[in-house]
């Protein structure tokens, strides 16, 4: 993607549909004057007097024990530097994403126009009363250290400045096994931290309370080794001066053991590298560039243990895996202090974490076989479902212990079930999927790329690296198009009615020929039909000349169906396909099925619908929990409806009974645990969480997916056709520009699941 398209799209993904990143939503009923009584006056003056009388009420009556400042003045911004409090805005909303959809934390960003220490800190004890805790960031150095330390001392909620202890929290966790891994002593390692910022200076004050030794750290600034005869030190970075004679970052790598990059790209080179000492631990963490790329490095030293900032590469040190977590376990005790028990509990929870054994969902995520703790694996996965209740937990406990929790846990089972709810939110899903089909690229055949939208979707799909497109439809339309849109990319585009496609239209219309002869096609008739797009793209998928096929966004879901019938031949043992949409909610994934190819299916189509369903939910490295959903429970009704659902169900408890489903259930049953315990405790469903609903035909099916889709907002990738042989999606008319690329990467982890298929 070139830069200025890159620009234009950051821009547009800031400012439309309305400006900003995050909104305040209404947690109460307000539809009534009954409602807006009891929202504001007269009914709001009674927890006021509540909290006058004793201000902790605040967090009973209120959103304080769940929302977080996000505070900056704008002296540090990223790399961009000094850059105001108005221009840090867009990260500050972006930290409070980050916040709500990993561990569910509400977040205010309050950017203060302050640099005077004394007024930022006054300011921000001025509205301390407001939040439950507060996250300070992009704060330059040394100011950051003073503003940290006066507001920890005075204020009686959690602060922290992730700028320096996040990144800190992390390493030293992935320090901690890569100690371990090597077998070497942590109290004799020795260390060369390269950047001397707050980020330099926490981490390696952390590191001291691992067990690293300080006369063991040499730490060097722009200016070289930061020696005790140099004049004018911070008091920080005089903290780590040395007197050892050492002058340059060259000298100090020799015979080090650890390498720490906190600087600027490419500054370490292999030589340097080729001095450290045997089992070399580098983290060279400056970003976008780290202080040494990471193809370099592992190909100069097959001894290293290595780790950067970057998502494409293993050990990645994200401050993701920490702050989210450390202020969802601190708020959940109303912690007064993230102290530094609390700290070193989160470095012990995410390195213990690291060395257990990972689910299959991460695996497949990673488009690995099967991570496991070792050189290439020494810190958890941003997207490791286990962090929401593994961490939180371990920073409750050590605020409990410390003594500076206000509101001890007492059923810690019960606090990890809470804590696993709030990670059920669909925009993971879809970062899942997509993270997934980059890890192994596939050709996706865009069947009507004249078109702006699909042509702007293949053009995500491109510059994201989800897969690679292949552009079919009039060329000329095509190529103005893309000049319009500033889609650069040299990618194939292929109009299957030109002369240039005769030999392979010839080609594969004969294919097709054989293939239907004695159901009334004639070879002229292939041939023809091979200059219709879906057709042409069909073939390609089949010959193996693409990967994958999206199509359905210009023409009727029957229309478009047709075709993919005639040529796509249906998976083994599979005799009727069916489809599924996987709706993202704010409850978590959730799949319906059937809701576009069986109208109105028999009992034996149910329990192949049920199958294919529960196969798919599998792709995700999900378990599928099904409930076969109508207007009854249990036989309440004797309906045709119901005795099917009746008898489906009960097929797949003889002969599949470790299939988790069970029917014919209400939707309100079937998705509500506690309705569902209390009527019906003899259930297969009691104890799990639905994520898969079965319908007894299109009507229900398609209709309750629209409907979830219109009024609820929820997201939805589908229909998500199951059965056929090769990876071909139908969208549904008119689909958006995200729903087109959510489905392109869809087809993409489609394809590689049926190539792995394939190759065993």
């Amino acid at each position: 993607m070139s830069d200025s398209r890159k620009r234009h799209e950051a821009l547009l993904y800031h400012a439309k549909p309305k400006p900003g990143k995050i909104e305040v939503v209404p947690t109460k009923k307000y539809a009534t004057q009954h409602d807006l009584g009891l929202a504001y006056s007269p009914g709001v003056a009674e927890p006021c007097l509540e909290i006058e009388k004793d201000k902790n009420n605040a967090y009973k009556y209120t959103a304080k024990g769940n929302l977080v400042a996000v505070i900056s003045n704008g002296t540090a911004v990223l790399g961009l530097g000094d850059i105001g409090p108005d221009a840090s805005k867009p990260v500050m909303e972006g930290k409070g994403l980050l916040f709500k959809i990993f561990a569910d934390i509400d977040v205010f960003d309050i950017e203060v126009d302050a640099t005077d220490v004394e007024l930022f800190i006054q300011t921000v004890k001025a509205i301390a009363p407001t939040f439950g805790g507060i996250n300070l960031e992009d704060i330059k150095a040394p100011e950051a250290f003073e503003i940290e330390r006066r507001l920890k001392e005075e204020l009686d909620i959690p602060v922290m400045h992730d700028d320096q202890h996040g990144t800190a929290i992390i390493s030293a966790a992935a320090l901690k096994n890569a100690i371990d891994i090597t077998n070497k002593d942590i109290s004799k390692v020795k260390i060369v931290v390269n950047g001397a910022g707050a980020a330099a200076i926490s981490c390696t004050l952390l590191y001291l309370k691992l067990g690293v030794k300080k006369e063991n750290v040499v730490m060097c600034d722009s200016k070289g080794v930061i020696r005790k005869d140099r004049g004018n030190l911070t008091p920080q970075k005089a903290e780590f001066a040395t007197d050892k004679d050492l002058n340059t970052l060259e000298e100090a790598m020799h015979n080090a053991d650890v390498f720490i990059g906190l600087s600027k790209g490419n500054v370490v080179s292999p030589e340097m590298l080729l001095s450290m000492a045997k089992d070399p631990i580098v983290f060279a963490m400056a970003n976008p560039v780290a202080e040494i790329e990471y193809d370099l490095a592992v190909a100069t030293r097959k001894d290293i243990i290595m780790a950067t900032g970057r998502s494409d590469y293993p050990n990645q040190v994200n401050n993701v895996l920490g702050f989210p977590f450390i202020f969802r376990g601190a708020l959940d005790v109303r912690a007064t202090k993230i102290n530094e028990e609390m700290k070193m509990a989160a470095v012990h929870a995410l390195a213990d974490l690291a060395k257990k054994s990972v689910p299959e969902q991460v695996n497949i995520v990673y488009d690995e076989v099967s991570l496991a703790y070792g050189r290439e694996y020494i810190i958890p996965k941003p997207f490791d479902p286990r962090l929401i209740y593994e961490i939180p937990p371990a920073i409750a406990k050590a605020a409990m212990d410390s003594g500076v929790a206000l509101q001890p846990i007492q059923d810690w089972h019960k606090y990890r079930e809470e804590l696993m709810e709030r990670s059920g939110s669909g925009s993971k899903e879809v970062r899942l999927l997509h993270n997934r089909a980059k890890s192994n690229k596939k050709r996706i055949v865009f069947a009507e790329a004249d078109h702006l939208d699909v042509l702007k979707a293949a053009q995500r799909v491109h510059d994201e690296k989800i897969g690679k497109p292949i552009l079919l439809g009039r060329k000329e339309v095509i190529l103005a198009l893309k000049e319009e849109i500033g889609f650069t990319a040299n990618v194939p585009i292929i109009d299957p009615k030109t002369d240039e496609e005769t030999e392979r239209r010839e080609r594969f219309g004969n294919i097709y020929w054989k293939n239907r002869r004695r159901k009334g096609r004639t070879l002229s008739e292939a041939t023809k039909l091979m200059r219709e797009r879906n057709y042409f793209a069909a073939m390609m998928v089949n010959e193996g000349e693409a990967d994958a096929l999206i199509t359905g966004y210009s023409r009727p879901y029957p229309t478009v169906l047709k075709p993919i019938l005639e040529l796509i031949e249906k998976d083994k043992g599979i005799t009727k396909i069916a489809a599924t949409n996987l709706m993202l909610t704010k409850q978590g994934p959730l799949f319906l099925a059937d809701t576009t190819i069986n109208v109105n299916p028999s009992a034996k189509e149910l329990v192949k619908i049920s199958q294919m369903t529960g196969n798919f939910v599998k792709m995700f490295g999900m378990s599928p929990n099904m409930a076969m959903v109508s207007f009854s429970n249990f036989g309440s009704s004797s309906s045709e409806t119901s005795k099917k659902i009746s008898e489906a169900v009960s097929y797949l408890h003889r002969h599949f009974p470790d299939t988790v489903i069970d029917g014919e259930l209400q939707a309100d049953f079937a998705l509500n645990p506690e309705m569902l315990a209390k009527e019906f405790p003899f259930s297969k469903l009691n104890g799990k969480k639905v994520n898969v609903l079965i319908f007894p035909n299109l009507e229900s099916a398609n209709i309750t997916y629209k409907l979830l889709k219109q009024l609820n907002h929820a997201e939805s990738i589908g229909p998500i056709i199951l059965g056929l042989s090769k990876p071909v999606h139908i969208l549904q008319l008119g689909s958006s520009v995200d729903e087109m690329v959510n489905m392109a990467a869809l087809a993409a982890v489609d394809a590689q699941e049926k190539e792995k298929r394939n190759n065993k």
